[in-house]
């Protein structure tokens, strides 16, 4: 059986890559795609250039109640030890919004405070050419997030100026939840494409009955 390695670099297609992520167990899947280094995860960011859109609902599932939390464990190809590479995107639909979502980042840098984002679908050519979502740093949520969620805080402030500020992050999806970001810049040019790439799969939360 391949696996996805084997499949980002050989010839196989972004549909062929989708159908193995589909056919294995979620934490299989979450293994396999969070194990890409560097090279794989730029080679499979390419090729997911020719997979359908990436919609905010592949991020945060339409049918989930306002202000879930729903999880993205991923890996990042920062240069640093692995252990900082792992990481999660936390995402949540706002009360009475389809338009964003907020989010923040929870990483193993626990001197690093959260990296607080708003996402949307992007607008223009020049964007959709990136991904279908950019996950927006230069903002951070201005509404209700979920109860437990760190405090709101500015890119602009503290360490996480070093890692987050004037930052974006252009999604492509890979398979049902499973998308692939690269991270810009702005500088005098404009939103520069960072060589940074990183993984992420969803994790669906559990939602218990009310009645329960």
């Amino acid at each position: 059986m391949s696996t996805l390695k084997a499949l980002i670099e050989g010839e196989a297609a972004i549909g062929a890559i989708a159908e193995h992520l589909e056919s294995l167990a979620p934490d299989a899947r979450e293994r396999e795609v969070n194990a890409l280094r560097r090279r794989e995860q730029a080679r499979l960011f390419e090729k997911a250039a020719d997979s359908p859109r990436v919609r905010l609902t592949d991020f945060v599932p339409a049918d989930l109640p306002e202000l879930t939390p729903v999880h993205h464990p991923g890996r990042n190809t920062v240069a640093t030890l692995t252990y900082f590479q792992h990481f999660e995107k936390r995402f949540t639909r706002p009360a009475g919004e389809r338009q964003r979502l907020f989010g923040y980042n929870a990483s193993n840098a626990f001197f690093i405070t959260p990296g607080y984002f708003v996402a949307y679908e992007t607008d223009g050519d020049e964007w959709r050419r990136r991904g279908g979502v950019v996950i927006d740093y230069h903002q951070v949520p201005d509404a209700g997030v979920p109860e437990g969620w760190p405090r709101v805080v500015p890119n602009s402030q503290g360490l996480q100026k070093l890692v987050y500020h004037l930052t974006r992050d252009f999604m492509r999806k890979v398979a049902p939840g499973v998308t692939i970001g690269r991270a810009a810049r702005e500088d005098e040019k404009g939103d520069v494409e960072l060589d940074y790439w990183f993984t992420l799969v969803r994790r669906d939360p559990i939602i218990k009955n009310s009645e329960d």
